[in-house]
């Protein structure tokens, strides 16, 4: 009976929290007879700041009875390609320093690794830049994916001016 509900608060853990991104598609990379299969996964999310900005990224997913049950450590590979999907508009003033300011976080295992997305301000070239990266407590991973959008009129609308912090 312990294991039980170590196992359902583990699953709570691994999906608990606001879903940030919408799962637009997925392809099998690899059968599993037990369990979901090992898949390549794109969802997209829109900058919480910024309207007019969509990020999409693909991951893998494992499988497997511990990938179904939330309870895999999912690779650090992550791919991201964000574009300006209407006219621009801040919503809300963003970071302008060079650490960035996350857009993004989600779970790559239920305790300590993320996947995180962090937007730049590039004003020299008029430019949103988005770094996707894993983080783990311990040991973290170089691997990353970087996007940029250009702010660039959307019809006869031009892009706001930058609020910055």
């Amino acid at each position: 009976m312990a294991l039980r509900t170590l196992l359902f608060s583990l699953m709570a853990i691994s999906v608990g929290g606001p879903a940030l991104a919408d799962e637009i598609g997925s392809v099998d990379t690899a059968f599993k007879l037990i369990g979901a299969n090992h898949k390549i996964v794109v969802e997209a999310f829109d900058d919480p700041k910024i309207k007019g900005v969509a990020c999409f990224l693909s991951m893998a997913r494992k499988g497997g009875i511990s990938g179904t049950l939330g309870l895999a450590e999912e690779t650090s590979d992550v791919s991201i390609a964000c574009r300006q999907v209407g006219p621009i508009e801040f919503v809300e003033a963003i970071s302008s320093d060079d650490e960035g300011e996350r857009v993004f976080k989600a779970r790559r295992s239920v305790l300590f690794k993320k996947l995180q997305v962090v937007r730049f301000l590039d004003r020299e070239r008029n430019s949103l830049v988005y770094l996707a990266y894993s983080d783990k407590l311990i040991d973290g991973s170089p691997k990353n994916s970087v996007s940029a959008v250009a702010m660039m009129p959307w019809g006869d609308k031009l892009p706001d001016e930058p609020l910055v912090e």
